[in-house]
């Protein structure tokens, strides 16, 4: 999975000929963040696969960076993971049949994961459907390997059987869009959040 990148002959911060082979927005994300052509390179030959038993802690990590901090807005403590309200998305993960993991890895490195699971979270429908988390380290958005993460793993819960996946959101993050580009569509609302529904 993901785009590879042909090199650039003008050396490893000319990123001109990057934007004959992604898209805008992702050349533009390049150019923003500054990377060079061989982090760029290594960013694009991602590749996204299951979980293994081994790295399941990491989903710790990757909660804390789903917390979606407002601009301007300081980033709360880490701590904050350990609410109850949050610790349902990750304890015990990987001991009912439920709960299904994939993770992108870029260079040997995890840097994104998505996760299902039934529980009585946020974008809780009912005890049939899963609710989604998903989130990457900053460096690594904006490249595409989210949507891909949650592509993949809609296709594995539609192969499993499922009919439909659910998933809450602050309706001020900017990857309400990239939700509904894979499928999700608004079925509530409440001041702060949508509550979103993918059906199969």
């Amino acid at each position: 999975m993901g785009e590879i990148i042909c090199t650039s002959p003008g050396g490893n911060d000319n990123l001109d000929y990057l934007a004959m082979h992604i898209s805008e927005k992702k050349y533009w994300n390049i150019v923003k963040q500054k990377k060079s052509q061989r982090e760029v390179i290594a960013v694009m030959n991602y590749k996204i696969r299951k979980i293994s038993e081994e790295e399941v802690n990491l989903l710790q990590d990757f909660l804390y960076e789903a917390v979606f901090v407002p601009e301007g807005m300081s980033a709360p403590p880490k701590s904050i993971i350990n609410q109850p309200e949050l610790q349902v998305y990750i304890t015990d993960f990987g001991k009912k049949k439920d709960d299904i993991s994939l993770v992108a890895e870029v260079d040997k490195k995890v840097v994104g994961a998505v996760w299902v699971r039934i529980m009585n979270d946020y974008g809780h429908i009912d005890n049939e459907t899963p609710s989604f988390a998903v989130s990457l380290y900053k460096d690594y958005r904006g490249f595409g390997i989210g949507t891909d993460l949650m592509k993949e793993m809609l296709r594995i819960l539609k192969d499993r059987g499922y009919k439909q996946a659910s998933l809450s959101v602050q309706k001020a993050n900017y990857a309400v869009r990239m939700y509904q580009k894979t499928g999700f569509e608004i079925i509530d609302e409440n001041e702060e959040e949508y509550i979103m529904l993918c059906h199969f």
